[in-house]
């Protein structure tokens, strides 16, 4: 009979190699756009607002770009699907995009895109955690041949 642990042993090593690491990029993108609008929210309020929220928009252009290296290194060497690929091309380039608006000063476009940056990075978070997830509980619960 197989214990709890070694099913969970088994069931890690069914999730590609790369998930994880998109897990982590994809967290990372997600908290760092939440502390722009927290930021941002300073930028209105402080005196340090402003260069609080520059550095902040250089390290989520970063983490967008970490997301897109997580996503090709969970396909080819990780085994995983190209989706995640198309996914963190589109962020990187809403983050583009938010860098223009934001050095343009057009905060009618650029607030409202962050949002919307901010609730699809959660929904990719999302079904990250969730496939992760639905790959462990399909993992098989014995071992071939071993009866429990």
């Amino acid at each position: 009979m197989a214990t709890e642990s070694t099913v969970t042993a088994r069931a890690r090593a069914n999730v590609p190699r790369g998930s994880t690491l998109l897990q982590v990029a994809i967290g990372l993108q997600t908290l760092t756009i939440f502390l722009q609008a927290v930021s941002a929210g300073l930028l209105l309020a402080s005196s340090y607002g402003e260069t609080l929220h520059s550095v902040g928009a250089r390290v989520t252009y970063g983490a967008s770009m970490l997301y897109v290296l997580a996503a090709v290194l969970a396909w080819k060497p990780g085994g995983g699907s190209p989706r995640p690929i198309w996914h963190a091309s589109g962020f990187l380039v809403l983050a583009s995009a938010q860098v223009v608006l934001g050095i343009a000063h057009v905060p009618s476009v650029h607030l409202p895109l962050g949002v919307l940056m901010f609730g699809l990075s959660v929904l990719a978070l999302a079904r990250t955690v969730a496939s992760t997830r639905s790959r462990h509980i399909s993992a098989p619960a014995h071992e071939p041949g071993v009866r429990g």
